[in-house]
């Protein structure tokens, strides 16, 4: 449990998304991806995860879908660059176990800096990675925080499609 923001974790799933740490509205409205400009609901709709945008209220719902919710870091924050390298490192161990605990076919890490932080490796593409962490394949996803503007909804969209194309084969 992160500070008011809950996993919404089962066993098995295809998807275990993965941010980084919890954003100061999403901690405060007790839902993940909360804030008004991050993308990620729209993008999981539009990459055909869902049938429907889903709201963060409704956040749970992500189970039907089988893809769950979890953070690296627990403590919320404004921006992700304000954590660090020691507070990756010290919940390391126990998100690895996390992820083998609920043994998700993908484990997504919505941007590079938590896996490269989790991992130790600073040369990191976009998409499937050749190791797996906690037993999952993992992917990494461009990070649909509105903060991040270097990724157009797009090819948001695109690279989170590339994931449910493989989570469904």
């Amino acid at each position: 449990m992160a500070e008011g923001l809950e996993d919404i974790l089962a066993e098995h799933l295809a998807v275990m998304f993965c941010g980084i740490n919890p954003g100061m509205t999403a901690a405060t409205q007790g839902h993940h991806f909360a804030g008004r400009s991050n993308r990620f609901w729209r993008t999981l709709h539009l990459a055909g995860f869902t049938p429907e945008e889903i709201h963060p209220e409704n956040d749970r719902s992500i189970l039907q879908s089988r893809c769950g919710l979890t953070t690296v870091v627990e403590r919320p924050t404004a921006r992700a660059d304000q954590l660090s390298l020691h507070e990756f490192k010290a919940a390391a161990v126990s998100f690895e176990q996390k992820v083998a605990r609920y043994s998700p076919r993908f484990v997504a890490f919505l941007g590079k800096a938590a896996y490269s932080a989790l991992s130790g490796q600073r040369d990191i593409a976009w998409g499937l990675q050749p190791q797996k962490f906690g037993g999952a394949s993992v992917w990494v996803l461009p990070n649909p925080s509105g903060l991040n503007r270097r990724f157009s909804l797009e090819q948001l969209v695109s690279a989170y499609r590339q994931l449910r194309l493989a989570a469904e084969r």
